[in-house]
């Protein structure tokens, strides 16, 4: 399709965003320790995106320049106490909230016998990143299982037999489709928690413990989830992406109850997408299964382009479950390169959004009058989604020209990405029915009670 002057204008602004550096510092004390991020070179001069940690735990994120001839260590640990130290011995607010959290949630035990799924797809370079990562956790009682989604070569299989034999167990689910091989990764799963992520992420050390840990003290919890950072930040793509928030939520632990719901958030639970990300995901099992898994008629591969995490959040939250966010669960996920890249997530976003809530409604009819209740704000909502959000850029007063502390909106997202996602949006119920009729019986068996 032909790209209007004014699109040839965005993509043209979209160029020529530079790259930021990504790294992460730890302020313990007096000391603090500089590294880069995962898969980046050693920090030199420019603009470096820093993940701010307190004793290992994340606070908070910034946004420094490192002048030419100055020790980026130095720039960076007197900005990141600026922003996110205590000076003083004051005690930062992210972990005040953590430590009220551990207070109503008693006294910690080990984390519960986890099972962690990794579907994957023809994608054997990433995946290697991504189980060396995971082998890696401190957890003391966790499996691998690695489900091959409708595979058209031996390449992962072969990989995981060669290079992890019976450190990690491999499972191949023939019929495509993200949820579908979310639900097999499920069946075959041993842990009394499953924990789902992807292939193109790379798990800090104490992501699986902090991310199971609060089922051991919370018997009511039926999910987590956890944060979401960039590994990278190489092109244009992926600044423009975190430069607007990225998958982030925040640093603040927060736990969502049914039976206490947010006060500021009037469309709970139908908002799921605050709640987090299908990549940094945990169910308790017996939850999970006891409403039917994962609509196979939602997530990346079907008509249906996504929505399966958001299916899953809700459908736990309807049934009474509580599900908690905690910062503490960290992976760094490698974002989509190109604006075409960019083109079909923003479409794929809008139809995952209205596919999930449609597979709802569909599999829970009962939820239909609280759905129809919040209509007039959530239409409110899906504006603001959408919105060309153009506050940014060479305006005066401009933080910089990259991402800082998450959802900055340092540049102006393209008119062409709003629109795609409202046209996503559109076609998203009408996705998620030709996916089902697709599906067949195998749709209306799973997924439904």
């Amino acid at each position: 399709m032909a790209r209007t002057a004014r699109t040839q204008e965005e993509i043209q602004r979209f160029l020529g965003i530079g790259a930021v550096q990504v790294a992460e510092l730890d302020l313990n004390g007096e000391e603090a320790a500089l590294r880069p991020g995962p898969g980046s070179p050693p920090v030199t001069h420019g603009e470096v995106f820093v993940l701010v940690r307190r004793a290992g735990r994340p606070v908070g994120t910034l946004l420094g320049r490192v002048p030419e001839g100055a020790d980026p260590a130095t720039v960076l640990t007197a900005l990141a106490r600026q922003e996110h130290g205590q000076e003083h011995g004051q005690e930062p607010a992210e972990e005040r909230g953590q430590g009220r959290v551990a207070e109503r949630s008693g006294a910690t035990g080990p984390p519960p016998h986890t099972s962690v799924v990794v579907a994957t797809r023809e994608r054997a370079g990433q995946l290697t990143r991504a189980l060396d990562s995971l082998l890696a956790q401190d957890h003391p009682d966790f499996e691998i299982v690695v489900v091959d989604n409708a595979p058209v070569t031996d390449e992962t299989r072969d990989l995981v037999e060669r290079k992890y034999g019976e450190r990690v167990r491999y499972v191949c689910e023939p019929v495509a489709g993200l949820a579908t091989a979310h639900n097999t990764g499920l069946a075959a799963a041993l842990g009394t928690v499953v924990a789902f992520t992807d292939d193109d992420v790379v798990a800090d050390p104490r992501w699986l413990t902090e991310l199971t840990t609060p089922f051991a003290v919370d018997p009511g919890l039926g999910c987590a989830t956890g944060l979401i950072l960039p590994a990278r930040l190489r092109t244009p793509a992926q600044v423009l992406l975190e430069s607007h928030g990225g998958f982030a939520k925040g640093f603040t632990p927060t736990t969502y109850d049914p039976k206490d719901p947010p006060r500021d958030e009037p469309l709970f639970p139908f908002t799921a997408g605050r709640f987090g990300s299908g990549a940094n995901m945990a169910f308790r099992a017996e939850v999970l299964r006891g409403v039917g898994g994962f609509d196979p008629a939602t997530g990346a591969g079907t008509p249906a382009r996504g929505g399966d995490d958001l299916y899953g959040f809700v459908r736990v939250l309807t049934q009474g479950h509580r599900l908690h966010y905690t910062p503490g669960a960290l992976v760094w996920h490698h974002h989509r390169e190109s604006w075409a890249d960019l083109e079909t997530q923003a479409f794929g976003y809008g139809a995952g959004l209205t596919a999930y809530l449609t597979a709802i409604l569909v599999n829970r009819p009962a939820l239909l009058p609280a759905f129809l209740a919040r209509v007039p704000r959530g239409l409110s909502h899906a504006r603001g989604l959408t919105a060309v959000r153009n506050t940014g850029g060479d305006a005066p007063g401009d933080r910089g020209a990259a991402p800082g502390d998450h959802d900055t909106r340092t540049h102006p997202w393209p008119r062409r990405l709003s629109r795609l996602q409202r046209k996503g949006m559109l076609y998203g119920p009408v996705g998620y029915l030709r996916a089902r009729r697709t599906a067949g019986s195998r749709t209306t068996g799973r997924g439904t009670r």
